[in-house]
């Protein structure tokens, strides 16, 4: 996949997985951007930042921009949805507990993997039947389903798309189920969105 322009991700759009983490759901989306610099395809590294000590897993269905979206309504919005990828969402969580900006904690190199292929939107049946799976070593970790979000795809392109413009190429990575956990060097990690595509890594030190 093209590397993206921009990407936009939604922070504790699962209540489980908030939860896990002694946060609320939040009234509106919770938005942050990842760098393209962070981005790595199937099959490349992970490589732990030497500054944190609990780098998590977070695995995550990725929404892919089809043509510039700006200020769109929810039910228009899948018209400018080209496809779904899997993404990983790789994040330090100690640092991320302790510094209010997320740069440190969710931006560095190797920090989003995004899967290879994509499956075309109007191909989906119904996107809250989505499934994401993550596994390390082969254990499953989480498993949840697009119908669980607190916000669904179509309210967060809409929503994004009034805040700033999405251009062709762009992605909205949509936030992660529970069972977020330690990778450690020497991992293999999976990300799973059933019927789309998988997308492994191998975890390495810095």
């Amino acid at each position: 996949m093209k590397r993206p322009g921009k990407i936009v991700c939604v922070g504790r759009n699962y209540g489980a997985h908030a939860a896990e983490l002694g946060n609320n759901v939040p009234d509106e989306p919770l938005l942050f951007f990842k760098p393209p610099s962070a981005v790595i395809g199937s099959g490349e590294a992970i490589r732990l930042p030497g500054y944190s000590k609990q780098v998590e897993h977070e695995a995550e269905i990725g929404v892919v921009i089809g043509r510039r979206t700006r200020n769109v309504s929810e039910s228009e919005a899948a018209d400018f949805i080209a496809g779904i990828v899997c993404v990983n969402d790789v994040t330090a969580r100690d640092i991320q507990r302790v510094e209010e900006q997320w740069v440190r904690a969710k931006g560095f190199d190797t920090s989003c993997a995004i899967g290879a292929h994509m499956k075309p939107f109007a191909e989906i049946a119904d996107w809250k039947d989505l499934e994401i799976i993550c596994r390390v070593n082969g254990q499953e970790r989480q498993r949840g389903v697009a119908r669980d979000m607190a916000f669904g795809i179509p309210f967060l392109v809409s929503t994004i798309s009034h805040v700033l413009t999405l251009e062709e190429g762009d992605l909205v990575s949509t936030g992660t189920p529970s069972g977020v956990g330690l990778l450690c060097p020497g991992d293999t990690v999976e990300v799973e969105i059933p019927g789309v595509d998988t997308l492994t890594n191998p975890v390495l030190a810095a």
